[in-house]
């Protein structure tokens, strides 16, 4: 009986452990208050940038007053070049602005790049982990103390 709540216990540490890095893995930053002072054409132009299982899997533009038009144009040709890739391998990309659109692509290439430094940071911050070892003695302390 005493060795089965062990195990029980040992299995939902493990379990807790690969929720934790799956969630660490997959998050969506906004560049809102990281950007707040990178400046487009017309304004702010704050993104949510979607990272999946360690990489870009999407990069969207959230309310801005850019021009459509050369919103567009900036978009297109820059977030392709950065879905699939690893938050390193696009942190060292070197992506250029976009003729007729350079206001709004420096804007969008800033906040993305805020908003990788600061997946990377959260990123590299170790979830608190309980080794199966330490998880076992806590548990027979637990036990000891009871008897």
């Amino acid at each position: 009986m005493k060795a089965s709540k062990f195990y029980i216990v040992v299995a939902f540490a493990a379990i807790a452990a690969m929720c934790l890095t799956a969630q660490a893995q997959n998050k969506v930053v906004y560049t809102g208050e990281l950007g707040k002072k990178v400046i487009g054409y017309n304004g702010p132009t704050p993104l949510n940038i979607t990272i999946q299982n360690g990489k870009i899997a999407k990069i969207e533009v959230l309310d801005n007053e850019e021009s459509p038009r050369y919103l567009e144009k900036a978009t297109s040709k820059i977030f392709p070049q950065y879905i699939g890739k690893t938050i390193k391998q696009a942190l060292n990309l070197k992506v250029d602005a976009v003729s007729g659109a350079t206001y709004t692509s420096n804007a969008l290439l800033e906040n993305i790049r805020l908003g990788l430094l600061e997946a990377q940071k959260t990123a590299a911050k170790p979830a608190k982990k309980t080794t199966t070892k330490k998880a076992a003695k806590k548990t027979t302390k637990k036990r000891a103390r009871r008897r």
